[in-house]
């Protein structure tokens, strides 16, 4: 960066904006700094390439992919050291762009294309890899309309967790000194921390407290049971979300550990036959088999529902897009954006999703299927991938948690339900269901990254056309890496099963499952899903975030209550910076963001390490093991009190006193 260029983001980047004020990133417009280089693109392939290989893997073997983003904008800080020239700051956003398409592109592909293994159809690799390739491309034109809206019109309205994280780690390691140093430290001690618990068996990850009687005694009779994953990622996550979100976010799962699943247990406890969808009586589930039997819908329709209504919410902002694009089209020319808001054309946008369909329906009509068949499940594929576009980018832009085994699993249901009224069954109809499911889930998936893209880029200054066109250069070299990775390890493991020669793949073996009751006309829970849709209904009647809430009563509560905790930690930090006031009050809160984007980093870095173990034939959880890890009482505790000193070592280093 230029010596006069300003290092800091303006004191305005996270809050919204006043009448008339505007936000300038740390890159003004006018620049003219480097940015689609071919050293930016050759590393970020090379990355994504990299990141595809190992996420593939670690998702099919332990369920956990690897998120790439942060861990990659990391990396090109280091690279850009290297260079006599140094990698410019929006050198580095193309990087991390190319290179985080690995983890969303392979997110899509272990949660449904392991299925057509496990159903024994053995797909081709050019169709393994058309899937993927199909679903990233969707997913990318499909947001490039929803850009202005989710980064633009909703400034400091949406707390983007991730891209908060990845920006100060971009910015701070730009600009060096002892915030660089506070950033390292705390990435440091995050990855340490949860590469270790999450790891090895050093002190327990999840807290539950069963060891406490009345706890206990709870858990037994109503099937209430309070669950805390202490790690340092959430902490972190939960920190930049702020005190609000993270409460609207816990009070999901508050409702759903606390309300829905004892009321549940209550009717249902005494019932000794199954009651669909589940296959056993409520009687015999504990409160995780609760959940996942019937929460979960309720969570899958709250979720669809209030993306419907975030779509309908961005409907003005998309529809000015294409009719600035229509007024240039019909008289010219038009005066051109600044550069930090200009997207590629609405023309090319729409070329590249006619391209795309034509490609998906050449796709589905090598599958020998009827031409209302062909026509219905490109359609679906479309409907499907636009809608979810939305839903994913809310979704990681409030709580940089995304749907999308939730999304997938009603993609599954809702397709398999009309083909089968239009005569679609058997292999085929597995095949074409689990191929639709393919494509929207990677468009949701790559959609919910990409738009922690822009709007760190946003931040910072980047060109959005540029950034948009070497997204499809990441997907691509994910898809290709991931499809084949995909497609060899087909050849030596089986999935869907535990032991020596087989690869779990849980989520593909419960979408699997899911395709293969639908298939079989079973009858669909619409009841729960209703539920889930007039929750969300009844909170905008109130007013409130239903999109967070929506997530809250999907997501595990074990999640979202170190969210919170982060909140509370947050809520604090920024009462002493306004206490303190003045430049030493803004240094406070610098430092927290600093400081809490550093436990994600951490916790990011620490997940791949551990995560890379897994490819070792040596590595086993019982490696490193402590004396008291068995101990419940002993080790919870221990991992509870390590907790809260993670949390005063946040407190600590944000409100200490630094000489100017």
């Amino acid at each position: 960066m230029n010596e006069n260029e300003p290092t800091s983001l303006p004191e305005n980047a996270y809050r919204p904006l006043k009448p008339g004020e505007s936000f300038q990133p740390i890159i003004p417009a006018a620049a003219n700094e480097p940015e689609l280089t071919f050293r930016s693109i050759l590393w970020g392939v090379i990355l994504c390439i990299i990141f595809s290989i190992a996420s593939a893997y670690s998702g099919l073997k332990v369920g956990q992919g690897m998120e790439a983003a942060i861990p990659i904008s990391i990396l090109a800080i280091g690279l850009a050291r290297v260079y006599k020239r140094r990698t410019s700051l929006l050198e580095n956003v193309i990087i991390t762009g190319i290179g985080a398409a690995s983890g969303s592109v392979v997110a899509g592909a272990i949660f449904t294309l392991p299925a057509l293994y496990i159903l024994h159809l053995d797909p081709h690799p050019v169709q393994t890899i058309f899937i993927c390739l199909a679903g990233g491309c969707m997913g990318v034109l499909f947001l490039i309309p929803l850009r202005r809206y989710f980064t633009r019109e909703m400034h400091g309205q949406l707390p983007f967790p991730e891209a908060t994280a990845i920006t100060e780690v971009l910015v701070t390691g730009e600009k060096g000194g002892s915030q660089a140093k506070l950033l390292l430290q705390a990435t440091g001690i995050a990855a340490a921390y949860d590469f270790f618990v999450t790891t090895f068996h050093v002190w327990k990850e999840y807290l539950d407290f069963q060891f406490v009687p009345v706890m206990r005694s709870l858990a037994d009779k109503g099937r209430m049971v309070f669950k805390f994953d202490a790690v340092t990622f959430i902490l972190g996550l939960g920190y930049v979300m702020g005190l609000r979100s993270a409460m609207v976010f816990c009070a999901g799962s508050v409702l759903t550990s606390f309300v829905l699943v004892p009321l549940i247990w209550y009717f249902g406890s005494h019932i000794n036959t199954a009651v669909y969808p589940s296959a056993i009586p409520i009687a015999q589930m504990t409160a995780a088999e609760i959940v996942r039997n019937y929460v979960r819908f309720i969570g899958v329709g709250a979720i669809a529902t209030a993306g419907i209504i975030g779509i309908l919410k961005s409907l003005r902002v998309v529809a000015g897009s294409f009719g600035i694009a229509l007024r240039t089209f019909r008289h010219g020319e038009a005066a051109a954006p600044e550069r930090t808001d200009r997207d590629i054309s609405i023309i090319s946008i729409l070329l590249g999703v006619v391209v795309s369909s034509i490609a998906v329906a050449i796709f589905f009509g090598r599958l020998q299927v009827s031409w209302t068949v062909l026509a219905l499940g490109l359609v679906l594929t479309l409907i499907f991938s636009f809608f979810f576009t939305s839903v994913a980018a809310n979704a990681i832009a409030t709580t940089a948690n995304n749907p999308a085994s939730g999304m997938t699993m009603l993609t599954i249901i809702i397709s398999a339900v009309v083909l089968l009224n239009f005569g679609l069954s058997g292999d085929t109809g597995m095949f074409f269901v689990m191929a639709i499911a393919g494509m929207v889930c990677t468009a949701l998936c790559v959609s919910g990254q990409f738009i922690t893209d822009l709007k760190a880029g946003y931040w910072l200054g980047s060109t959005p056309a540029a950034q948009q066109k070497v997204k499809f250069i990441g997907v691509i070299a994910a898809a290709i890496t991931a499809g084949l990775t995909i497609v060899l390890l087909a050849k030596v493991y089986q999935f869907g099963d535990t032991g020596p020669g087989f690869l779990p793949a849980p989520q593909a073996a419960i979408m699997k499952a899911l395709v293969v009751g639908f298939m079989s006309r079973q009858p669909v829970a619409y009841m729960l899903f209703g539920i889930g849709a007039i929750i969300t209904i009844i909170l905008e009647m109130l007013g409130k975030s239903s999109m967070v809430f929506a997530l809250g009563i999907y997501l595990p509560l074990e999640l979202t209550s170190p969210v919170l905790a982060g909140g509370i930690l947050s809520h604090l930090i920024n009462r002493r910076s306004e206490k303190t006031g003045g430049e030493q009050g803004s240094r406070i809160r610098e430092r927290g963001v600093i400081l809490a984007s550093g436990l994600m980093a951490g916790g990011a870095l620490g997940g791949v390490f551990g995560a890379a173990l897994h490819l070792f034939p040596w590595y086993s959880a019982d490696r490193i093991t402590t004396p008291f890890y068995s101990n419940d009482a002993v080790s919870q505790s221990v991992s509870a009190l390590l907790f809260v000193c993670l949390c005063f070592y946040v407190w600590y280093r944000s409100t200490k006193k630094e000489k100017v």
